[in-house]
C-alpha cells in the first residue's frame, strides 16, 4: 500500500454491547475508487469515521495517508477530504462563507482560498447560489456543497459516505465524473453507497462488508467476467424464441422487458447477439439485467439479509 492510500486490519470498535466492527481489513489504494459495499448496519459508516479521526478504534491498524488517525490525527485531517452522509453547516452562512471557514481551519492564504473556493463552486455548480445562505438549499444542493467542502483543501484521500443522497440524475452523472477525476489525479477515494448501480461506473475495486467483518474484496475487472445474466429484447418474440431454442440457449419467461439468459463472460455475451442477428432476430436491447457489483453482492450476502 503506497503512503498516499489506506490500509486497516483487523479494526473493532464496539459501543457499549453494540460491536459495530468486529474485524475490518481495508486496502484502498491511490490512484483508484474504492467502494465500500455493506447492508445497514454493517459498520461502513462507522469505518469512515474512524478513517476520518473522529472515532478511535477499539483495536487494530490503521493508517491514512502513511499517517495513524489516532496518534497523528492532525496529519491524517490535513491529507483527508470528510463527506458525512448529512451535511451538517450554519444555515444562516453562505455557501461561499461555509467553504471559506472550511479554508481558515486549513489556514489557506486568502488569495488561493478565494479563486479554489471559486474553482469548487463551479465544479458543483453551485456558482449562482454562493451569496445564498445555506438554509435555503435542497437536500441535493446541501450534498453538493458538502462535496465541496470535503475537497476544499486538495486532499490524498477522500472519503464519501452516501454521496449521491438526494442527488438529481443530471448531478449523479456529475458525480461520478468528479470521483473518477480524483482518482485519475491519485487520490485514493473510498465511496460507500447503497446505489451500486452507480458504483459499478465508478469505483475500481470493491470491499464488502456484514455485521461488522469483511466478507469480501473484489475488483470490478474480476467481477464482470463471472457469468451473469443478460436481458435481449427483440420486435419479434416468436422469431427471438425459435433462435434461442435453434442454439440450444436457456432463457426464462418474457415481459414487455425481454426474456432474460444466462451468460458465462462479456465473450460470450458479444458472441450471443452476433449469433442472433445473423439468425435475422430484430434485437432492439441487449444488456446486463443488473449491475455486476449488485449480483455478486446479493451472493455474498444472501445467508445475512
Amino acid at each position: 500500500m503506497s503512503e498516499g492510500g489506506i490500509s486497516a486490519r483487523g479494526v473493532r470498535r464496539a459501543f457499549g454491547n453494540v460491536v459495530a466492527l468486529q474485524h475490518i481489513d481495508l486496502d484502498a489504494p491511490a490512484g483508484a475508487v474504492t467502494a465500500l459495499v455493506g447492508p445497514n448496519g454493517s459498520g461502513k459508516t462507522t469505518l469512515l469515521l474512524v478513517l476520518a479521526t473522529l472515532l478511535a478504534p477499539d483495536a487494530g491498524h490503521v493508517r491514512v495517508a502513511g499517517f495513524d488517525p489516532v496518534r497523528q490525527a492532525r496529519a491524517v485531517r490535513a491529507r483527508t477530504g470528510w463527506m458525512p452522509d448529512v451535511f451538517g453547516t450554519w444555515g444562516t452562512l453562505t455557501c461561499r462563507e461555509v467553504l471559506r471557514v472550511v479554508t481558515d481551519t486549513h489556514r489557506m492564504p486568502r488569495a488561493r482560498a478565494e479563486a479554489r473556493i471559486d474553482d469548487l463552486l463551479g465544479l458543483v455548480h453551485l456558482d449562482d447560489l454562493a451569496d445564498r445562505p445555506t438554509q435555503v438549499l435542497s437536500r441535493g444542493q446541501k450534498q453538493r456543497l458538502g462535496l465541496a467542502r470535503a475537497l476544499v483543501h486538495d486532499p490524498q484521500v477522500v472519503l464519501l459516505d452516501e454521496p449521491a443522497s438526494g442527488l438529481d440524475p443530471r448531478s449523479r452523472v456529475e458525480l461520478r465524473g468528479i470521483v473518477r477525476d480524483l482518482a485519475t489525479a491519485g487520490k485514493a477515494v473510498v465511496v460507500s453507497s447503497h446505489v451500486l448501480s452507480e458504483l459499478d461506473e465508478m469505483a475500481d475495486r470493491a470491499v464488502i462488508v456484514a455485521e461488522g467483518c469483511t466478507i469480501a474484496v473484489e475488483t470490478l475487472d474480476e467481477v464482470a467476467e463471472r457469468p451473469r445474466t443478460w436481458r435481449v429484447r427483440a420486435l419479434d418474440e416468436q422469431s427471438l424464441v425459435a433462435a434461442l431454442d435453434a442454439r440450444g440457449i436457456p432463457y426464462g419467461e418474457g415481459d414487455r422487458y425481454g426474456r432474460e439468459i444466462e451468460i458465462a463472460s462479456d465473450v460470450e455475451a458479444a458472441e450471443v447477439l452476433n449469433a442472433l442477428v445473423s439468425d435475422g432476430v430484430p434485437v432492439v436491447a441487449f444488456h446486463p439485467a443488473g449491475g455486476v457489483l449488485e449480483r455478486t453482492y446479493l451472493a455474498l450476502t444472501e445467508d445475512r439479509r
